[in-house]
């Protein structure tokens, strides 16, 4: 019996430098026009230009770098050619004219293929309408260096373009090359960084990474690094949802990442999934108890779901770790604020600004609390120190018109108002509020007037309502001061049962006399 021989490299797919070799013999038989693609990673197409003209020295060949997006190649070959003799034309950078048409929202990135084929970009356009022109005009061989999603855009929507193909060149990366690549990138990789990013160059970054993450020679150990990397680069473009993802992958590689926990947690805190947000953060804390911006942001997710009692227990976790931090302050403050403890409020608000003390907000805050206490002097100045570091702070010149208006300084607090207006004309609060110092004034008119504008931006604003109903009253206009008080109380009743209970924020004009009947009347309508 006679064995054939069995060759067991029959399916072994071929070395790069067999490839290259190929490429080399197409380049150097092709006379004039010829359409040449290869697939390659941005390392090997700089490696490529270097060596074909080592290679190929009976060619003249020249190399054109696109460095940004472009509309129209067949001028920038054109400008660059001119009347020099030219065989063949090496071009890298197609994908910069591709990246601005990805999703912006990255939201398919997971199935594998992150290619937006709804639009077809200019670039691609004009070369199915210019490649009669490119054939006509330039008679040497194009040599296209591209990632492989660019290729993947020329096959599916520049299709003229593309069928004029002489060739199609598929590098298969080498094992050190993926790890150079992968080295490069992780060494890159810096979430402020990210953060200065355009979203083209945002969206690139996430090519490269995919790329290297659908490697076969990629080591587990770069995959589980650069998992993370893909997750705060989504991160960073408020992509919280698919950086989870990764983040969850990457904890498959690594489930004792404590980093991967923590922004895991910090980006469903982004979502608003706060028992999810914890459970991470603890999980987080497990793995290394002295994180202090663990503690803290476990107790936002707390303090996010009322639960400030342990949220003040988290942020003093994080302060015995770090007590010169202000914001670890600045929260413990705002949940002892919400819990009615406004002295210990004052007092944390007060160790935020000994650390950072040009914080509007703590300023702004610590205002609220001494105004909760009736220390409206002192939340006047509050609020004043917020407003010289930050002048355009609308809640700053909203809240100071409401101490001033406490303080029976009416005419400041209508100037306060007004600043806050000028910020934000649909704050129908400040419409209102206005309203009322205008009213205490004696300025009627203008107090109706005020009403009418918060009216007009909430109409079922139940306060301004009974404020106008309030001044007709006081003018004497009886029967508009019951139509305005029957539709403050059909939008509101339970409001009027009890009127000394009213939000303190919000409180109503005192009538006269003629105007409790006329309260009573519109209840038993």
């Amino acid at each position: 019996m006679i064995l054939n021989h069995i060759s067991w490299d029959d399916d072994l797919p071929p070395e790069p430098e067999e490839i290259y070799q190929d490429l080399l013999c197409a380049l150097e038989r092709k006379l004039g026009f010829g359409l040449y693609f290869v697939q390659c990673t941005p390392v090997e197409s700089d490696r490529f230009i270097h060596k074909i003209p080592q290679d190929l020295t009976n060619k003249k060949i020249g190399i054109l770098r696109l460095l940004e997006p472009v509309d129209k190649l067949y001028q920038q070959v054109d400008n660059f050619v001119q009347d020099q003799k030219i065989d063949i034309l090496l071009i890298k950078g197609l994908e910069y004219s591709l990246y601005k048409y990805e999703k912006r929202n990255f939201g398919e990135i997971t199935e594998g293929q992150f290619i937006n084929l709804s639009k077809v970009p200019p670039i691609l356009n004009h070369l199915n309408q210019q490649r009669e022109r490119f054939r006509d005009d330039f008679p040497f061989c194009f040599v296209f260096l591209l990632r492989s999603f660019s290729l993947n855009y020329l096959i599916h929507r520049a299709p003229d373009f593309f069928d004029w193909r002489s060739g199609v060149y598929e590098l298969p990366t080498t094992p050190e090359l993926v790890e150079e690549e992968s080295r490069r990138l992780l060494l890159e990789g810096d979430y402020e960084k990210y953060l200065q990013l355009t979203a083209e160059k945002k969206i690139e970054k996430v090519l490269e990474i995919q790329e290297l993450l659908g490697e076969k020679h990629q080591t587990d150990s770069n995959k589980s690094s650069l998992l993370f990397e893909l997750g705060n680069l989504l991160y960073s473009a408020n992509e919280y949802e698919t950086a989870i993802t990764f983040y969850e992958q990457e904890i498959k590689f690594k489930p004792d990442d404590h980093y991967a926990w923590y922004n895991r947690g910090h980006a469903l805190l982004n979502l608003g999934e706060n028992e999810k947000a914890i459970l991470s953060y603890e999980q987080a804390l497990r793995l290394k108890d002295d994180d202090h911006h663990a503690w803290y942001n476990r107790g936002n997710a707390l303090r996010n779901l009322g639960r400030n009692e342990e949220a003040i227990l988290s942020y003093e976790q994080a302060l015995r770790l770090k007590d010169d931090e202000a914001f670890f302050w600045y929260d413990r403050g705002n949940a002892l604020r919400n819990l009615g403890r406004n002295e210990e409020a004052i007092l944390s608000y007060n160790q935020a600004l000994k650390f950072k003390p040009n914080d509007c907000y703590a300023w702004n805050n610590r205002g609220i609390a001494l105004r909760n206490l009736c220390r409206y002097e002192e939340a006047v100045f509050s609020y004043g120190q917020a407003l010289k570091i930050q002048p355009d702070d609308h809640y700053a010149w909203y809240n100071q018109g409401i101490a001033l208006r406490k303080l029976g300084r009416n005419q400041e607090a209508v100037l306060s108002y007004d600043q806050a207006l000028k910020i934000r004309p649909d704050d129908h609060y400040a419409w209102n509020n206005r309203g009322n110092a205008l009213d205490d004034l004696g300025r009627t008119e203008e107090a109706i007037f005020s009403y009418n504008q918060a009216l007009k931006i909430k109409p079922d604003d139940n306060y301004a309502w009974y404020n106008k109903a309030c001044c007709y009253a006081i003018q004497g206009n009886i029967e508009q001061a019951i139509k305005n008080l029957e539709q403050a109380i059909h939008l509101k009743p339970e409001e009027f049962a009890n009127m000394a209970k009213a939000d303190p924020d919000f409180d109503c004009i005192q009538a006269d006399i003629r105007f409790q009947s006329l309260i009573q009347k519109g209840m038993n309508t």
